[in-house]
């Protein structure tokens, strides 16, 4: 089956279903099933709306990120240091390659 045409709410070939499904119509497709010689007119609508909190992103394992270590924080440079980070003397960071477990 093809998809040949999608028309959002509001485009000309939508009026009668903005009517009937108003703001819950999210798009309008017709499909054409060549096997059986058919034209299928399809709706997506909007069935349940819940909030959501986005999850923070996670950090790759094998990714390096680089912390700054502001001078005096020793603790933290400590830290760094025996998670296997090292300090960049030249661009005044720290860098940090997460361990692989």
């Amino acid at each position: 089956m093809k998809t040949k045409r999608k028309i959002l709410p509001g485009q000309p070939g939508t009026k009668r279903l903005m009517e009937k499904y108003g703001d819950d119509l999210i798009c309008v497709r017709y499909r054409y099933d060549e096997t059986h010689m058919m034209a299928i007119k399809t709706v997506e609508l909007v069935v349940e709306k819940t909030l959501w909190k986005k999850r923070p992103e996670k950090i790759r394992r094998d990714r390096t990120i680089y912390i700054r270590i502001d001078y005096g924080e020793i603790e933290l440079g400590r830290k760094v240091r025996e998670a296997g980070g090292f300090w960049n003397r030249e661009k005044r960071y720290g860098k940090f390659l997460f361990p692989r477990f």
